[in-house]
């Protein structure tokens, strides 16, 4: 009997350690270092690439400010709590698709506004910071 708890004790740790290590940081408001290579001016307009699968990529993300701004949202075999997909600000949700696009139009920001994108469940965010 002691044994089986002791087994027990040790695969509960090792588990729980694993998740712990490979979940990451999902703390959008950790400014660490950004990849502005998901940010493009196309006609005026700002596009936003963020990938959507086991959470949300990049997780900040700074745009300009004061431009009409697209945010599209790439999913590619997403079957996770990401899909359900919401931005409470402009008061968006959807499901979005297991694979393809989805484009939200972002209507021009203040500068030092914080968007805030988050899976239905709040495990899953990013933030667009508007300069």
């Amino acid at each position: 009997m002691r044994i089986n708890t002791i087994v027990i004790i040790a695969v509960v740790i090792l588990v729980g350690g694993t998740f712990v290590l490979t979940r990451g940081n999902n703390d959008p408001n950790i400014e660490s270092k950004q990849d502005q290579s998901n940010i493009a001016i196309v006609g005026g307009e700002q596009i936003i690439e963020i990938n959507a699968k086991g959470g949300y990529s990049p997780k900040v993300t700074t745009a300009k400010a004061n431009i009409p701004t697209i945010v599209k949202i790439r999913t590619q075999g997403t079957f996770d709590c990401s899909s359900a997909f919401t931005i409470p600000a402009l008061g968006y949700h959807t499901n979005l698709p297991s694979s393809g696009i989805t484009e939200i139009e972002v209507p021009p920001q203040k500068a030092g506004t914080k968007l805030q994108g988050l899976c239905s469940m709040g495990m899953y965010s990013f933030i667009i910071n508007f300069n």
